[in-house]
């Protein structure tokens, strides 16, 4: 049965978790997920038909405008992660673990992780890993906390790399990247997320991506990694036409910046005809 809302005692839509993820990959669902960053957005997406949402570190470059997303931190993330979770109470809500929040120490990033549950009031924490990341991911999956794995392409390490790149494009890489998965999956975590793959990589790492005990799908979310995943994100701003450039996995659905342009210029040209509160305005003074 629905949950009816204290306030109006409407109905609403039941809460997406972790186990509805689970669902969807074992029956073969599709889901779409977006990045987003505030309240008022999550609200319009969710009634969009938007049910995961990922609060992601992209944040630092679409929002704040950095060139990379190292500068997130984490109070910030916390605030705009629980403003997506008050703009869309029943979606699944994804927090992204910003750069310098989970590599200085186990007990930090423990600490951390919790935070997003407690204070983010997020569902998953997303850390950008490779093997070496095992024994982190087996210590907040045994706390309890539900980890999203994200490997191939790792925008933190932009520094290290020189750059952004694809990954996993010779059999060798390909090859690591499906072990890391499989080992990730080993090590408790909840999903995977799966950035610039090539889809026959990406494939084998949903095929690979089973509980070791049951047997069961793991949920495998693609950011430009083939049709095969379970569900696929990409970043709010490029699939909305918000953005100047976009990575070439993305195809805008709609021209919002085009719109909030001429809306825009709309405004700037009543105020300066004089045609804004010509009468007076809605205020009068009291007898």
């Amino acid at each position: 049965m629905n949950a009816e809302s204290a306030s109006t005692g409407t109905p609403r839509n039941p809460r997406i978790t972790l186990r509805t993820l689970r669902k969807w990959a074992r029956e073969g669902e599709k889901f779409a997920m977006l990045t987003c960053y505030d309240a008022t957005t999550a609200r319009w997406l969710w009634r969009g038909g938007v049910r995961v949402f990922l609060v992601g570190d992209t944040a630092a470059e679409v929002i704040l405008g950095h060139d990379s997303t190292l500068p997130a931190e984490m109070p910030f993330m916390l605030q705009i992660t629980a403003a997506v979770r008050r703009g869309a109470p029943d979606a699944l809500v994804m927090a992204d673990m910003p750069f310098g929040s989970y590599q200085v120490s186990e007990d930090e990033a423990v600490r951390n992780a919790m935070a997003f549950l407690t204070e983010g009031l997020a569902d998953l924490v997303k850390l950008e890993v490779d093997a070496t990341f095992a024994s982190l991911v087996e210590r907040l999956s045994h706390a309890g906390v539900p980890v999203v794995a994200h490997i191939g392409s790792r925008p933190q390490t932009v520094r290290a790399e020189g750059g952004y790149r694809a990954a996993g494009r010779s059999e060798r890489d390909a090859a690591v990247l499906v072990d890391t998965a499989k080992l990730m999956v080993q090590c408790g975590a909840a999903a995977l997320l799966v950035e610039a793959v090539p889809g026959e990589v990406g494939k084998r790492i949903v095929d690979a991506a089973v509980h070791p005990e049951t047997g069961a799908a793991v949920p495998v979310i693609g950011c430009g990694a083939g049709p095969t995943c379970h569900g696929h994100v990409v970043v709010l701003q490029d699939v909305m036409g918000l953005s100047d450039w976009h990575p070439p996995f993305v195809v805008p659905t709609g021209e919002v910046g085009q719109a909030v342009e001429a809306a825009a210029g709309k405004w700037v040209e009543m105020v300066r005809s004089g045609e804004y509160l010509k009468d007076g305005g809605p205020y009068q003074m009291k007898a």
